[in-house]
C-alpha cells in the first residue's frame, strides 16, 4: 500500500480530545475524515545526515562458479551463515540440475 500524506485540519470549534479531522487528498475524499487519536502518529522527516553511524545495506555478492560443480543450480535446499576466521560466511545446500 503507498503512503499517503493527511494534512491536519483545524477542529473547526469543536471540543475534541480524542478524535482529529485530518484533510484528505481527492483519492480518499469518500472516507470519513474524523479518526481517533490513538491512529495518528507525528512525522518526523528523516535523513541520512541524522543517521550516518547507520549500517549502510550491501547487496550479495556475485554467485561464484566452482570448475569441478556438476552443473547449474535448480534449487537452494538450505543457508546458514556461519563465522569462520573471525568473519561471517553464508553456506548454500544446493541441489543441482541433471
Amino acid at each position: 500500500m503507498a503512503r499517503h500524506t493527511w494534512n491536519q485540519t483545524s477542529k473547526k470549534g469543536t471540543n475534541w480530545k480524542n478524535a482529529v479531522e485530518v484533510g484528505l487528498t481527492e483519492e480518499f475524499s469518500r472516507k470519513h475524515p474524523v479518526l481517533p487519536v490513538s491512529l495518528v502518529k507525528p512525522y518526523f522527516q528523516t535523513g541520512e545526515d541524522k543517521f550516518s553511524s547507520r549500517k549502510k545495506t550491501t547487496t550479495p555478492p556475485d554467485i561464484v562458479e566452482v570448475e569441478d560443480s556438476p552443473g547449474p543450480i535448480k534449487k537452494i535446499i538450505k543457508a546458514r551463515k556461519i563465522r569462520l576466521n573471525g568473519k561471517y560466511q553464508r553456506q548454500y545446500l544446493v541441489r543441482f540440475k541433471n
